[in-house]
């Protein structure tokens, strides 16, 4: 299997012993008018911002623009910039254009499943791309006719529901998502309207964005920020925007139920992102800061694992007075390499990601600074290869809480079977690792660095306490593959 993931961390599929927190999707969405389109051209604007948002899926990437006659898309599997080149890019012409990198949350990585889909309607045709997960796809694709589905995605259910509803896209939408339960930021078009939408929890983000002439929808901030959108605020939760030449227009088809996703902060955003006004980078340095104080240890230096822990490192070191410094040589390409490790540099793990700095590892007493543990194999070979490296003592601290139970809301972490602070309490995790300590930040610490009230934050992950209940049927990725269909 190829291996696509554009940060360079170690993957599942260098490491598939550890398969981490795999992160959820992007989506982004531009319109200009259409005198404005030979000179904005959207696809470029399109591309730019998946290319921000890359981090958040990197199995497939898409665009579709419209004219304002028709929908155009193009989508292949891979990372934004392997999809898409200046010929293709040249080709998707028009003034409005949507956008999608996705991690399969459900449904298999294939071509079918990439996104934006795209169907037919009573009036033309509409494209759409989705961040998130649903959690009632068997209830909603009951109310499809046999054969209309033609991808295995809650997507894809989505997408057929609104296009065979009459009245047009928004119509349907007011139709059709007061019934769709779970985490849905929803970025879609028919040929003259843009539209963006988010389910009443508000789980996964989704921003507007105001362009010198014209708008802008994405996932993070730092998706307008590279194509110099103003941000403008939230797309609140159980909100529908319209976008056209008319301006923007905003409807209600469901009242707010706030349930943000905590584990953004902790690992899927981007540093340089902004949610609910909070700077993620200020929540990660700040989380690191409490992570002292909660967890001291007299120390000689403190490292981040690249990149995850390093902000949290950095606030670390800033509250415990200890210095902080570089343990780890990051090799940035391995993450992208296209040829299958050997079962040899398999077995070496973590090694094909990162390597010591003897120098400055031996004889120190060291902390080392994390964002979360889910199996628990990186860190334990993290730990060894210190301890080789001739680290005096080796102190873990993680960022965030124990992972003790699955999200079912877009983040594709594993089963709770799976999980190592599901079946191990702290000190059998400490032995499990090899560390001197383990520290874990508390949940209350986590959600007093994001400024957020804790009952506006989805914290299922870490407590167990699940905002939209989750029936047995609906769980796993594939309840719509070919032996799941109803």
């Amino acid at each position: 299997m190829v291996s696509r993931y554009a940060d360079g961390r170690l993957s599942h599929e260098l490491d598939p012993y550890d398969k981490g927190p795999q992160d959820a999707c992007g989506v982004f969405g531009v319109w200009v008018p259409p005198d404005a389109a030979a000179d904005a051209e959207v696809s470029k604007l399109a591309y730019f911002g998946l290319y921000a948002l890359q981090h958040r899926g990197q199995e497939s990437a898409g665009i579709a623009v419209s004219d304002g006659a028709r929908i155009v898309v193009f989508k292949d599997m891979g990372l934004v910039s392997q999809v898409f080149d200046e010929s293709v890019l040249s080709t998707l012409r028009g003034h409005m254009a949507i956008g999608h990198c996705r991690y399969s949350t459900t449904g298999s990585p294939t071509w079918e499943n990439a996104q934006p889909t795209f169907r037919s309607t009573g009036h033309g045709s509409l494209a759409l791309t989705h961040n998130g997960n649903l959690i009632n796809t068997p209830e909603l694709a009951a109310m499809l006719e046999p054969g209309q589905l033609t991808a295995t995605t809650d997507t894809e259910v989505l997408t057929a529901l609104l296009a065979t509803r009459e009245g047009g896209a928004l119509k349907a939408a007011h139709e059709i998502l007061p019934v769709t339960r779970g985490a849905f930021s929803l970025v879609f078009m028919d040929e003259q309207t843009l539209y963006a939408a988010r389910d009443p929890e508000g789980i996964r983000p989704l921003v507007l964005g105001r362009l010198e002439r014209g708008w802008a929808v994405a996932s993070e901030t730092a998706g307008l920020d590279i194509v110099g959108a103003q941000f403008v605020r939230e797309v609140e939760p159980g909100e529908i925007l319209a976008i056209d030449a008319d301006g923007v227009r905003s409807e209600r088809f469901a009242e707010p139920r706030p349930k943000g996703c905590v584990f953004e902060y902790v690992y899927v955003a981007r540093p340089d992102t902004t949610i609910a006004g909070r700077s993620v980078q200020a929540t990660r340095v700040e989380v690191g800061r409490l992570l002292a104080k909660e967890h001291p240890v007299d120390a000689d230096l403190v490292i981040p694992t690249p990149e995850s822990g390093t902000p949290a490192a950095i606030g670390y070191a800033e509250a415990s007075g200890i210095p902080y410094g570089q343990g780890f040589v990051k090799n940035s390409y391995v993450g992208r390499t296209f040829i299958q490790p050997s079962q040899t540099i398999r077995q070496l793990g973590i090694r094909l990601k990162l390597n010591p700095l003897r120098e400055a590892i031996a004889g120190k007493r060291l902390v080392v600074v994390d964002d979360s543990i889910v199996r628990g194999n990186t860190q334990r070979a993290i730990v060894g290869m210190l301890r080789e490296a001739g680290a005096k003592e080796v102190h873990v601290r993680i960022s965030s809480p124990p992972v003790r139970w699955p999200c079912f809301y877009g983040i594709d972490f594993a089963t709770r079977a799976e999980l190592i602070a599901g079946n191990l309490n702290v000190e059998e995790v400490r032995q499990s690792l090899g560390a001197d300590s383990l520290g874990y930040i508390s949940l209350d610490g986590l959600v007093e660095a994001t400024e957020q009230p804790k009952d506006r934050l989805c914290r299922a992950c870490f407590d167990g306490v699940y905002p939209i209940p989750v029936e047995e049927s609906a769980r796993g990725k594939h309840v719509l593959e070919p032996t799941n269909i109803p």
